[in-house]
């Protein structure tokens, strides 16, 4: 007789995980923590507002650019030493250009501190939206950008568009000023698309403050592309819609399986994790834990994306500057879209409002933001097994969190997963409008033809995702991990043998890494302290996608200002004002701010509490095929358990029910067997016509 010996428990008395991992992890879970980190009240939005009026910080012109939490410090938190809440808000008057930096308690009815900004060497307060209408205001005033418009024969103002850009560094003579640099579109209608027809060759530089236009650049003379774009026209598309689209149903009879409170903490099958909004990173989630045989095991504090920068590769002198930071210039949180059922969201969703600050200081919310829902991903594990006979499989389903923004022409969707397995995923889904431009001809070397005389210039889309690590505690270090080849010898005399080697990254200057797929180069975030039952130290693996990193000249002025994106790794010691890799201040800032200034001093990351950065991101060569709109390419990275658990954690997932796991289902005629016939309403499993559910669930309705 054989008899079945199951594994040991998950840990034990040794020290082993289960049982020895450190980090505090009632403290991670503490209700007050989620308290201290949710999302910013409207009754906080408006005793801020209050405060800073009264004290003289907002004016009749002053606007509110950024408004957002100022999280407290994680050391403090953890400990449980909490504080009243403070907020932080960037102001700026258009009409002195006097700009603040402030930091407001009201719990405590007091400013904490209130920096007055020096824009020709801090840089300045993001864009607010009251300068795109100004901007067109000013532009179609002035007779230098008239004359431009003439020599091309456009005469009618009440059709061009004028789209102010972030102005990247300032030139001679424009150190301090608050500009935007402007390109000009027509739209023949109200309802014409007018990226397709670039007035390209002319750009205009606009004083927001002063309201003046400071020069007209007129550098070429390439004529205006006429052909439409008008997509969203059926008319312009000329095409019957596709036939043979049957519905796709997905519903949950019993409801979702995740729980979400009043502060945005969500548990699903195992995770726990708080979701909030913030007006320039969008979703910040914290907190991030998964259970290990009844124990909350932390993985990660805090997680967003930091910033992002599109550099375009086109050098003509009418665009060299055209590099947009959609987080740091533009407050990317702050255009979120409002999602609708059925179409951004599929499945039974719960929604939560965003809820932001205007730029007057008043209470702004975008009605469902964020969309929480369960994917099924397929197959999770699966085996046949020749000699017991056992035939076994699971399927996998993952948490999706998501919410999509537009910044001008680009909508992006960013979509943070979480799988039954314990990996953790970001993808970024970019479509919308490639930004245009005319084609100077055949051959050009720096953007595509998409249409007759219409260009797209080369561009990149990076991103950066700040992940506060915390494997099983926050003393942390990260190990590089690569395949090997092992040269023919003794210890390899068939040649067949090859290996991975694993380097320690000690310093900051150590950490600045690329990734390199040609040796599967990975990064593994492990707890020292903390080891699996095999006496390993417990880690999380980070991914790459390993594609290219910024293009531009190491000389160049947008090297300088996002050089985070130079390097895919980038890890420093956890600092609470260390918050964004290209610096607090990006708009109009000179460069060097952030991750190359902070890691000038060498820190060590060597077991302590880290902060991984990861570049990632988009290169993209426009094809004919993304006009006019484009569809969605995605970039990301995954953060996988490595040694994290003592074995596979989903050997507990209930094996699927016989209502959807059956032997049936459709044949293409002929192959059902001899005389069969194909019945298209035969064998689709059960259906769920007659449960009645809310795919709406209006629970989540308190923000995020």
């Amino acid at each position: 007789m054989t008899t079945a010996t199951p594994p040991p428990a998950h840990g034990g008395d040794d020290g082993s995980a289960a049982a020895g991992a450190t980090g505090r992890a009632d403290a991670y879970d503490a209700p007050a923590l989620a308290v201290a980190l949710a999302s910013p009240r409207p009754d906080e939005i408006t005793a801020c507002t209050a405060l800073l009026r009264r004290e003289g910080l907002i004016g009749p012109d002053t606007h509110v650019s950024y408004f957002g939490l100022a999280e407290q410090d994680k050391r403090e938190l953890l400990a449980g030493a909490i504080a009243p809440r403070r907020f932080r808000a960037m102001l700026i008057d258009l009409r002195t250009g006097l700009s603040h930096d402030v930091v407001a308690c009201p719990g405590e009815d007091r400013i904490v501190s209130a920096r007055v900004l020096d824009t020709a060497t801090d840089g300045h307060v993001p864009v607010v939206l009251a300068e795109f209408p100004l901007v067109e205001e000013i532009v179609h005033r002035d007779e230098r950008w008239l004359a431009a418009m003439r020599r091309r024969g456009l005469t009618d103002v009440t059709r061009l568009r004028v789209n102010p850009l972030s102005a990247g560094v300032p030139g001679a003579g424009e150190e301090g000023r608050r500009l935007q640099r402007c390109f000009t579109f027509v739209q023949k209608t109200p309802d014409d698309l007018g990226w397709a027809h670039p007035v390209d060759g002319v750009t205009v530089v606009v004083d927001v403050v002063t309201r003046e236009v400071l020069d007209v650049l007129d550098v070429a003379h390439l004529p205006v592309p006429q052909e439409d774009g008008n997509y969203h026209d059926p008319r312009w598309v000329g095409q019957p819609p596709r036939a043979g689209l049957k519905p796709i149903e997905i519903t949950q009879p019993e409801g979702p399986s995740f729980t979400i409170d009043e502060n945005g903490v969500i548990d699903w099958l195992g995770w726990s994790l708080q979701v909030g909004f913030d007006q320039r990173e969008g979703l910040v989630l914290h907190n991030i834990g998964i259970d290990d045989a009844g124990r909350r095991r932390p993985v990660l504090y805090r997680a967003s994306l930091a910033e992002m920068v599109v550099p375009y590769g086109d050098p003509s002198p009418q665009r060299w500057f055209q590099n947009f930071f959609d987080c740091g210039e533009y407050l990317l949180g702050g255009f979120a879209n409002s999602l609708e059922l059925g179409c951004d969201c599929v499945g039974d969703i719960t929604y939560l409002d965003a809820v932001l600050a205007d730029s007057e200081g008043g209470v702004h919310v975008v009605p469902q933001a964020i969309c929480i829902h369960e994917e099924d991903t397929g197959i999770l594990w699966k085996h046949s097994d020749n000699w017991n006979g056992s035939t076994q499989s699971r399927r996998g389903r993952r948490l999706v969190i998501s919410f999509f923004v537009t910044v001008g022409n680009y909508d992006y969707g960013f979509y943070w997963y979480f799988s039954l397995d314990g990996a953790i995923e970001l993808e970024v889904k970019a479509t919308g409008v490639v930004f245009t431009s005319g084609y100077p001809g055949p051959g050009y070397a720096y953007a595509s033809e998409l249409a007759p005389g219409l260009g797209a210039p080369y561009h990149q889309h990076l991103f950066s995702a700040r992940l506060d690590m915390a494997v099983d505690g926050t003393g942390n270090a990260v190990d590089e991990v690569e395949s090997a080849a092992v040269p023919r010898g003794p210890g390899n005399p068939t040649g067949t043998g090859f290996t991975q080697t694993v380097t320690r990254l000690r310093t900051e200057s150590g950490a600045q890494r690329l990734a390199d797929n040609t040796r599967n180069r990975s990064w593994v975030v492990t707890n020292p302290s903390v080891t699996n039952r095999l006496g390993n130290p417990v880690g999380y693996q980070l991914h790459p996608e390993g594609r290219p990193v910024l293009l531009a000249d190491a000389d160049s002025d947008i090297h300088r200002r996002a050089t985070y994106a130079t390097r895919h790794l980038w890890v420093t010691p956890y600092a609470p004002d260390e918050r964004y890799p290209a610096g607090d201040l990006v708009n109009m800032h000179q460069g060097g701010g952030g991750l190359p200034a902070w890691t000038a001093a060498d820190r060590s990351v060597d077991d302590t509490d880290i902060v991984l950065w990861h570049t990632f991101g988009l290169t993209h060569f426009p094809r004919p095929e993304d006009w006019p709109v484009m569809p969605v390419d995605s970039a990301g990275f995954a953060l996988k358990p490595y040694g994290f658990f003592d074995r596979n954690p989903t050997l507990d997932i209930p094996a699927p029910t016989a209502a959807h796991c059956h032997a049936g289902g459709h044949h293409p005629p002929g192959e059902g067997g001899p005389g069969e016939r194909h019945d298209p309403h035969h064998d689709r499993g059960t259906h769920h016509d007659d449960h009645e559910h809310d795919h709406d669930h209006d629970h989540g309705k308190a923000g995020a």
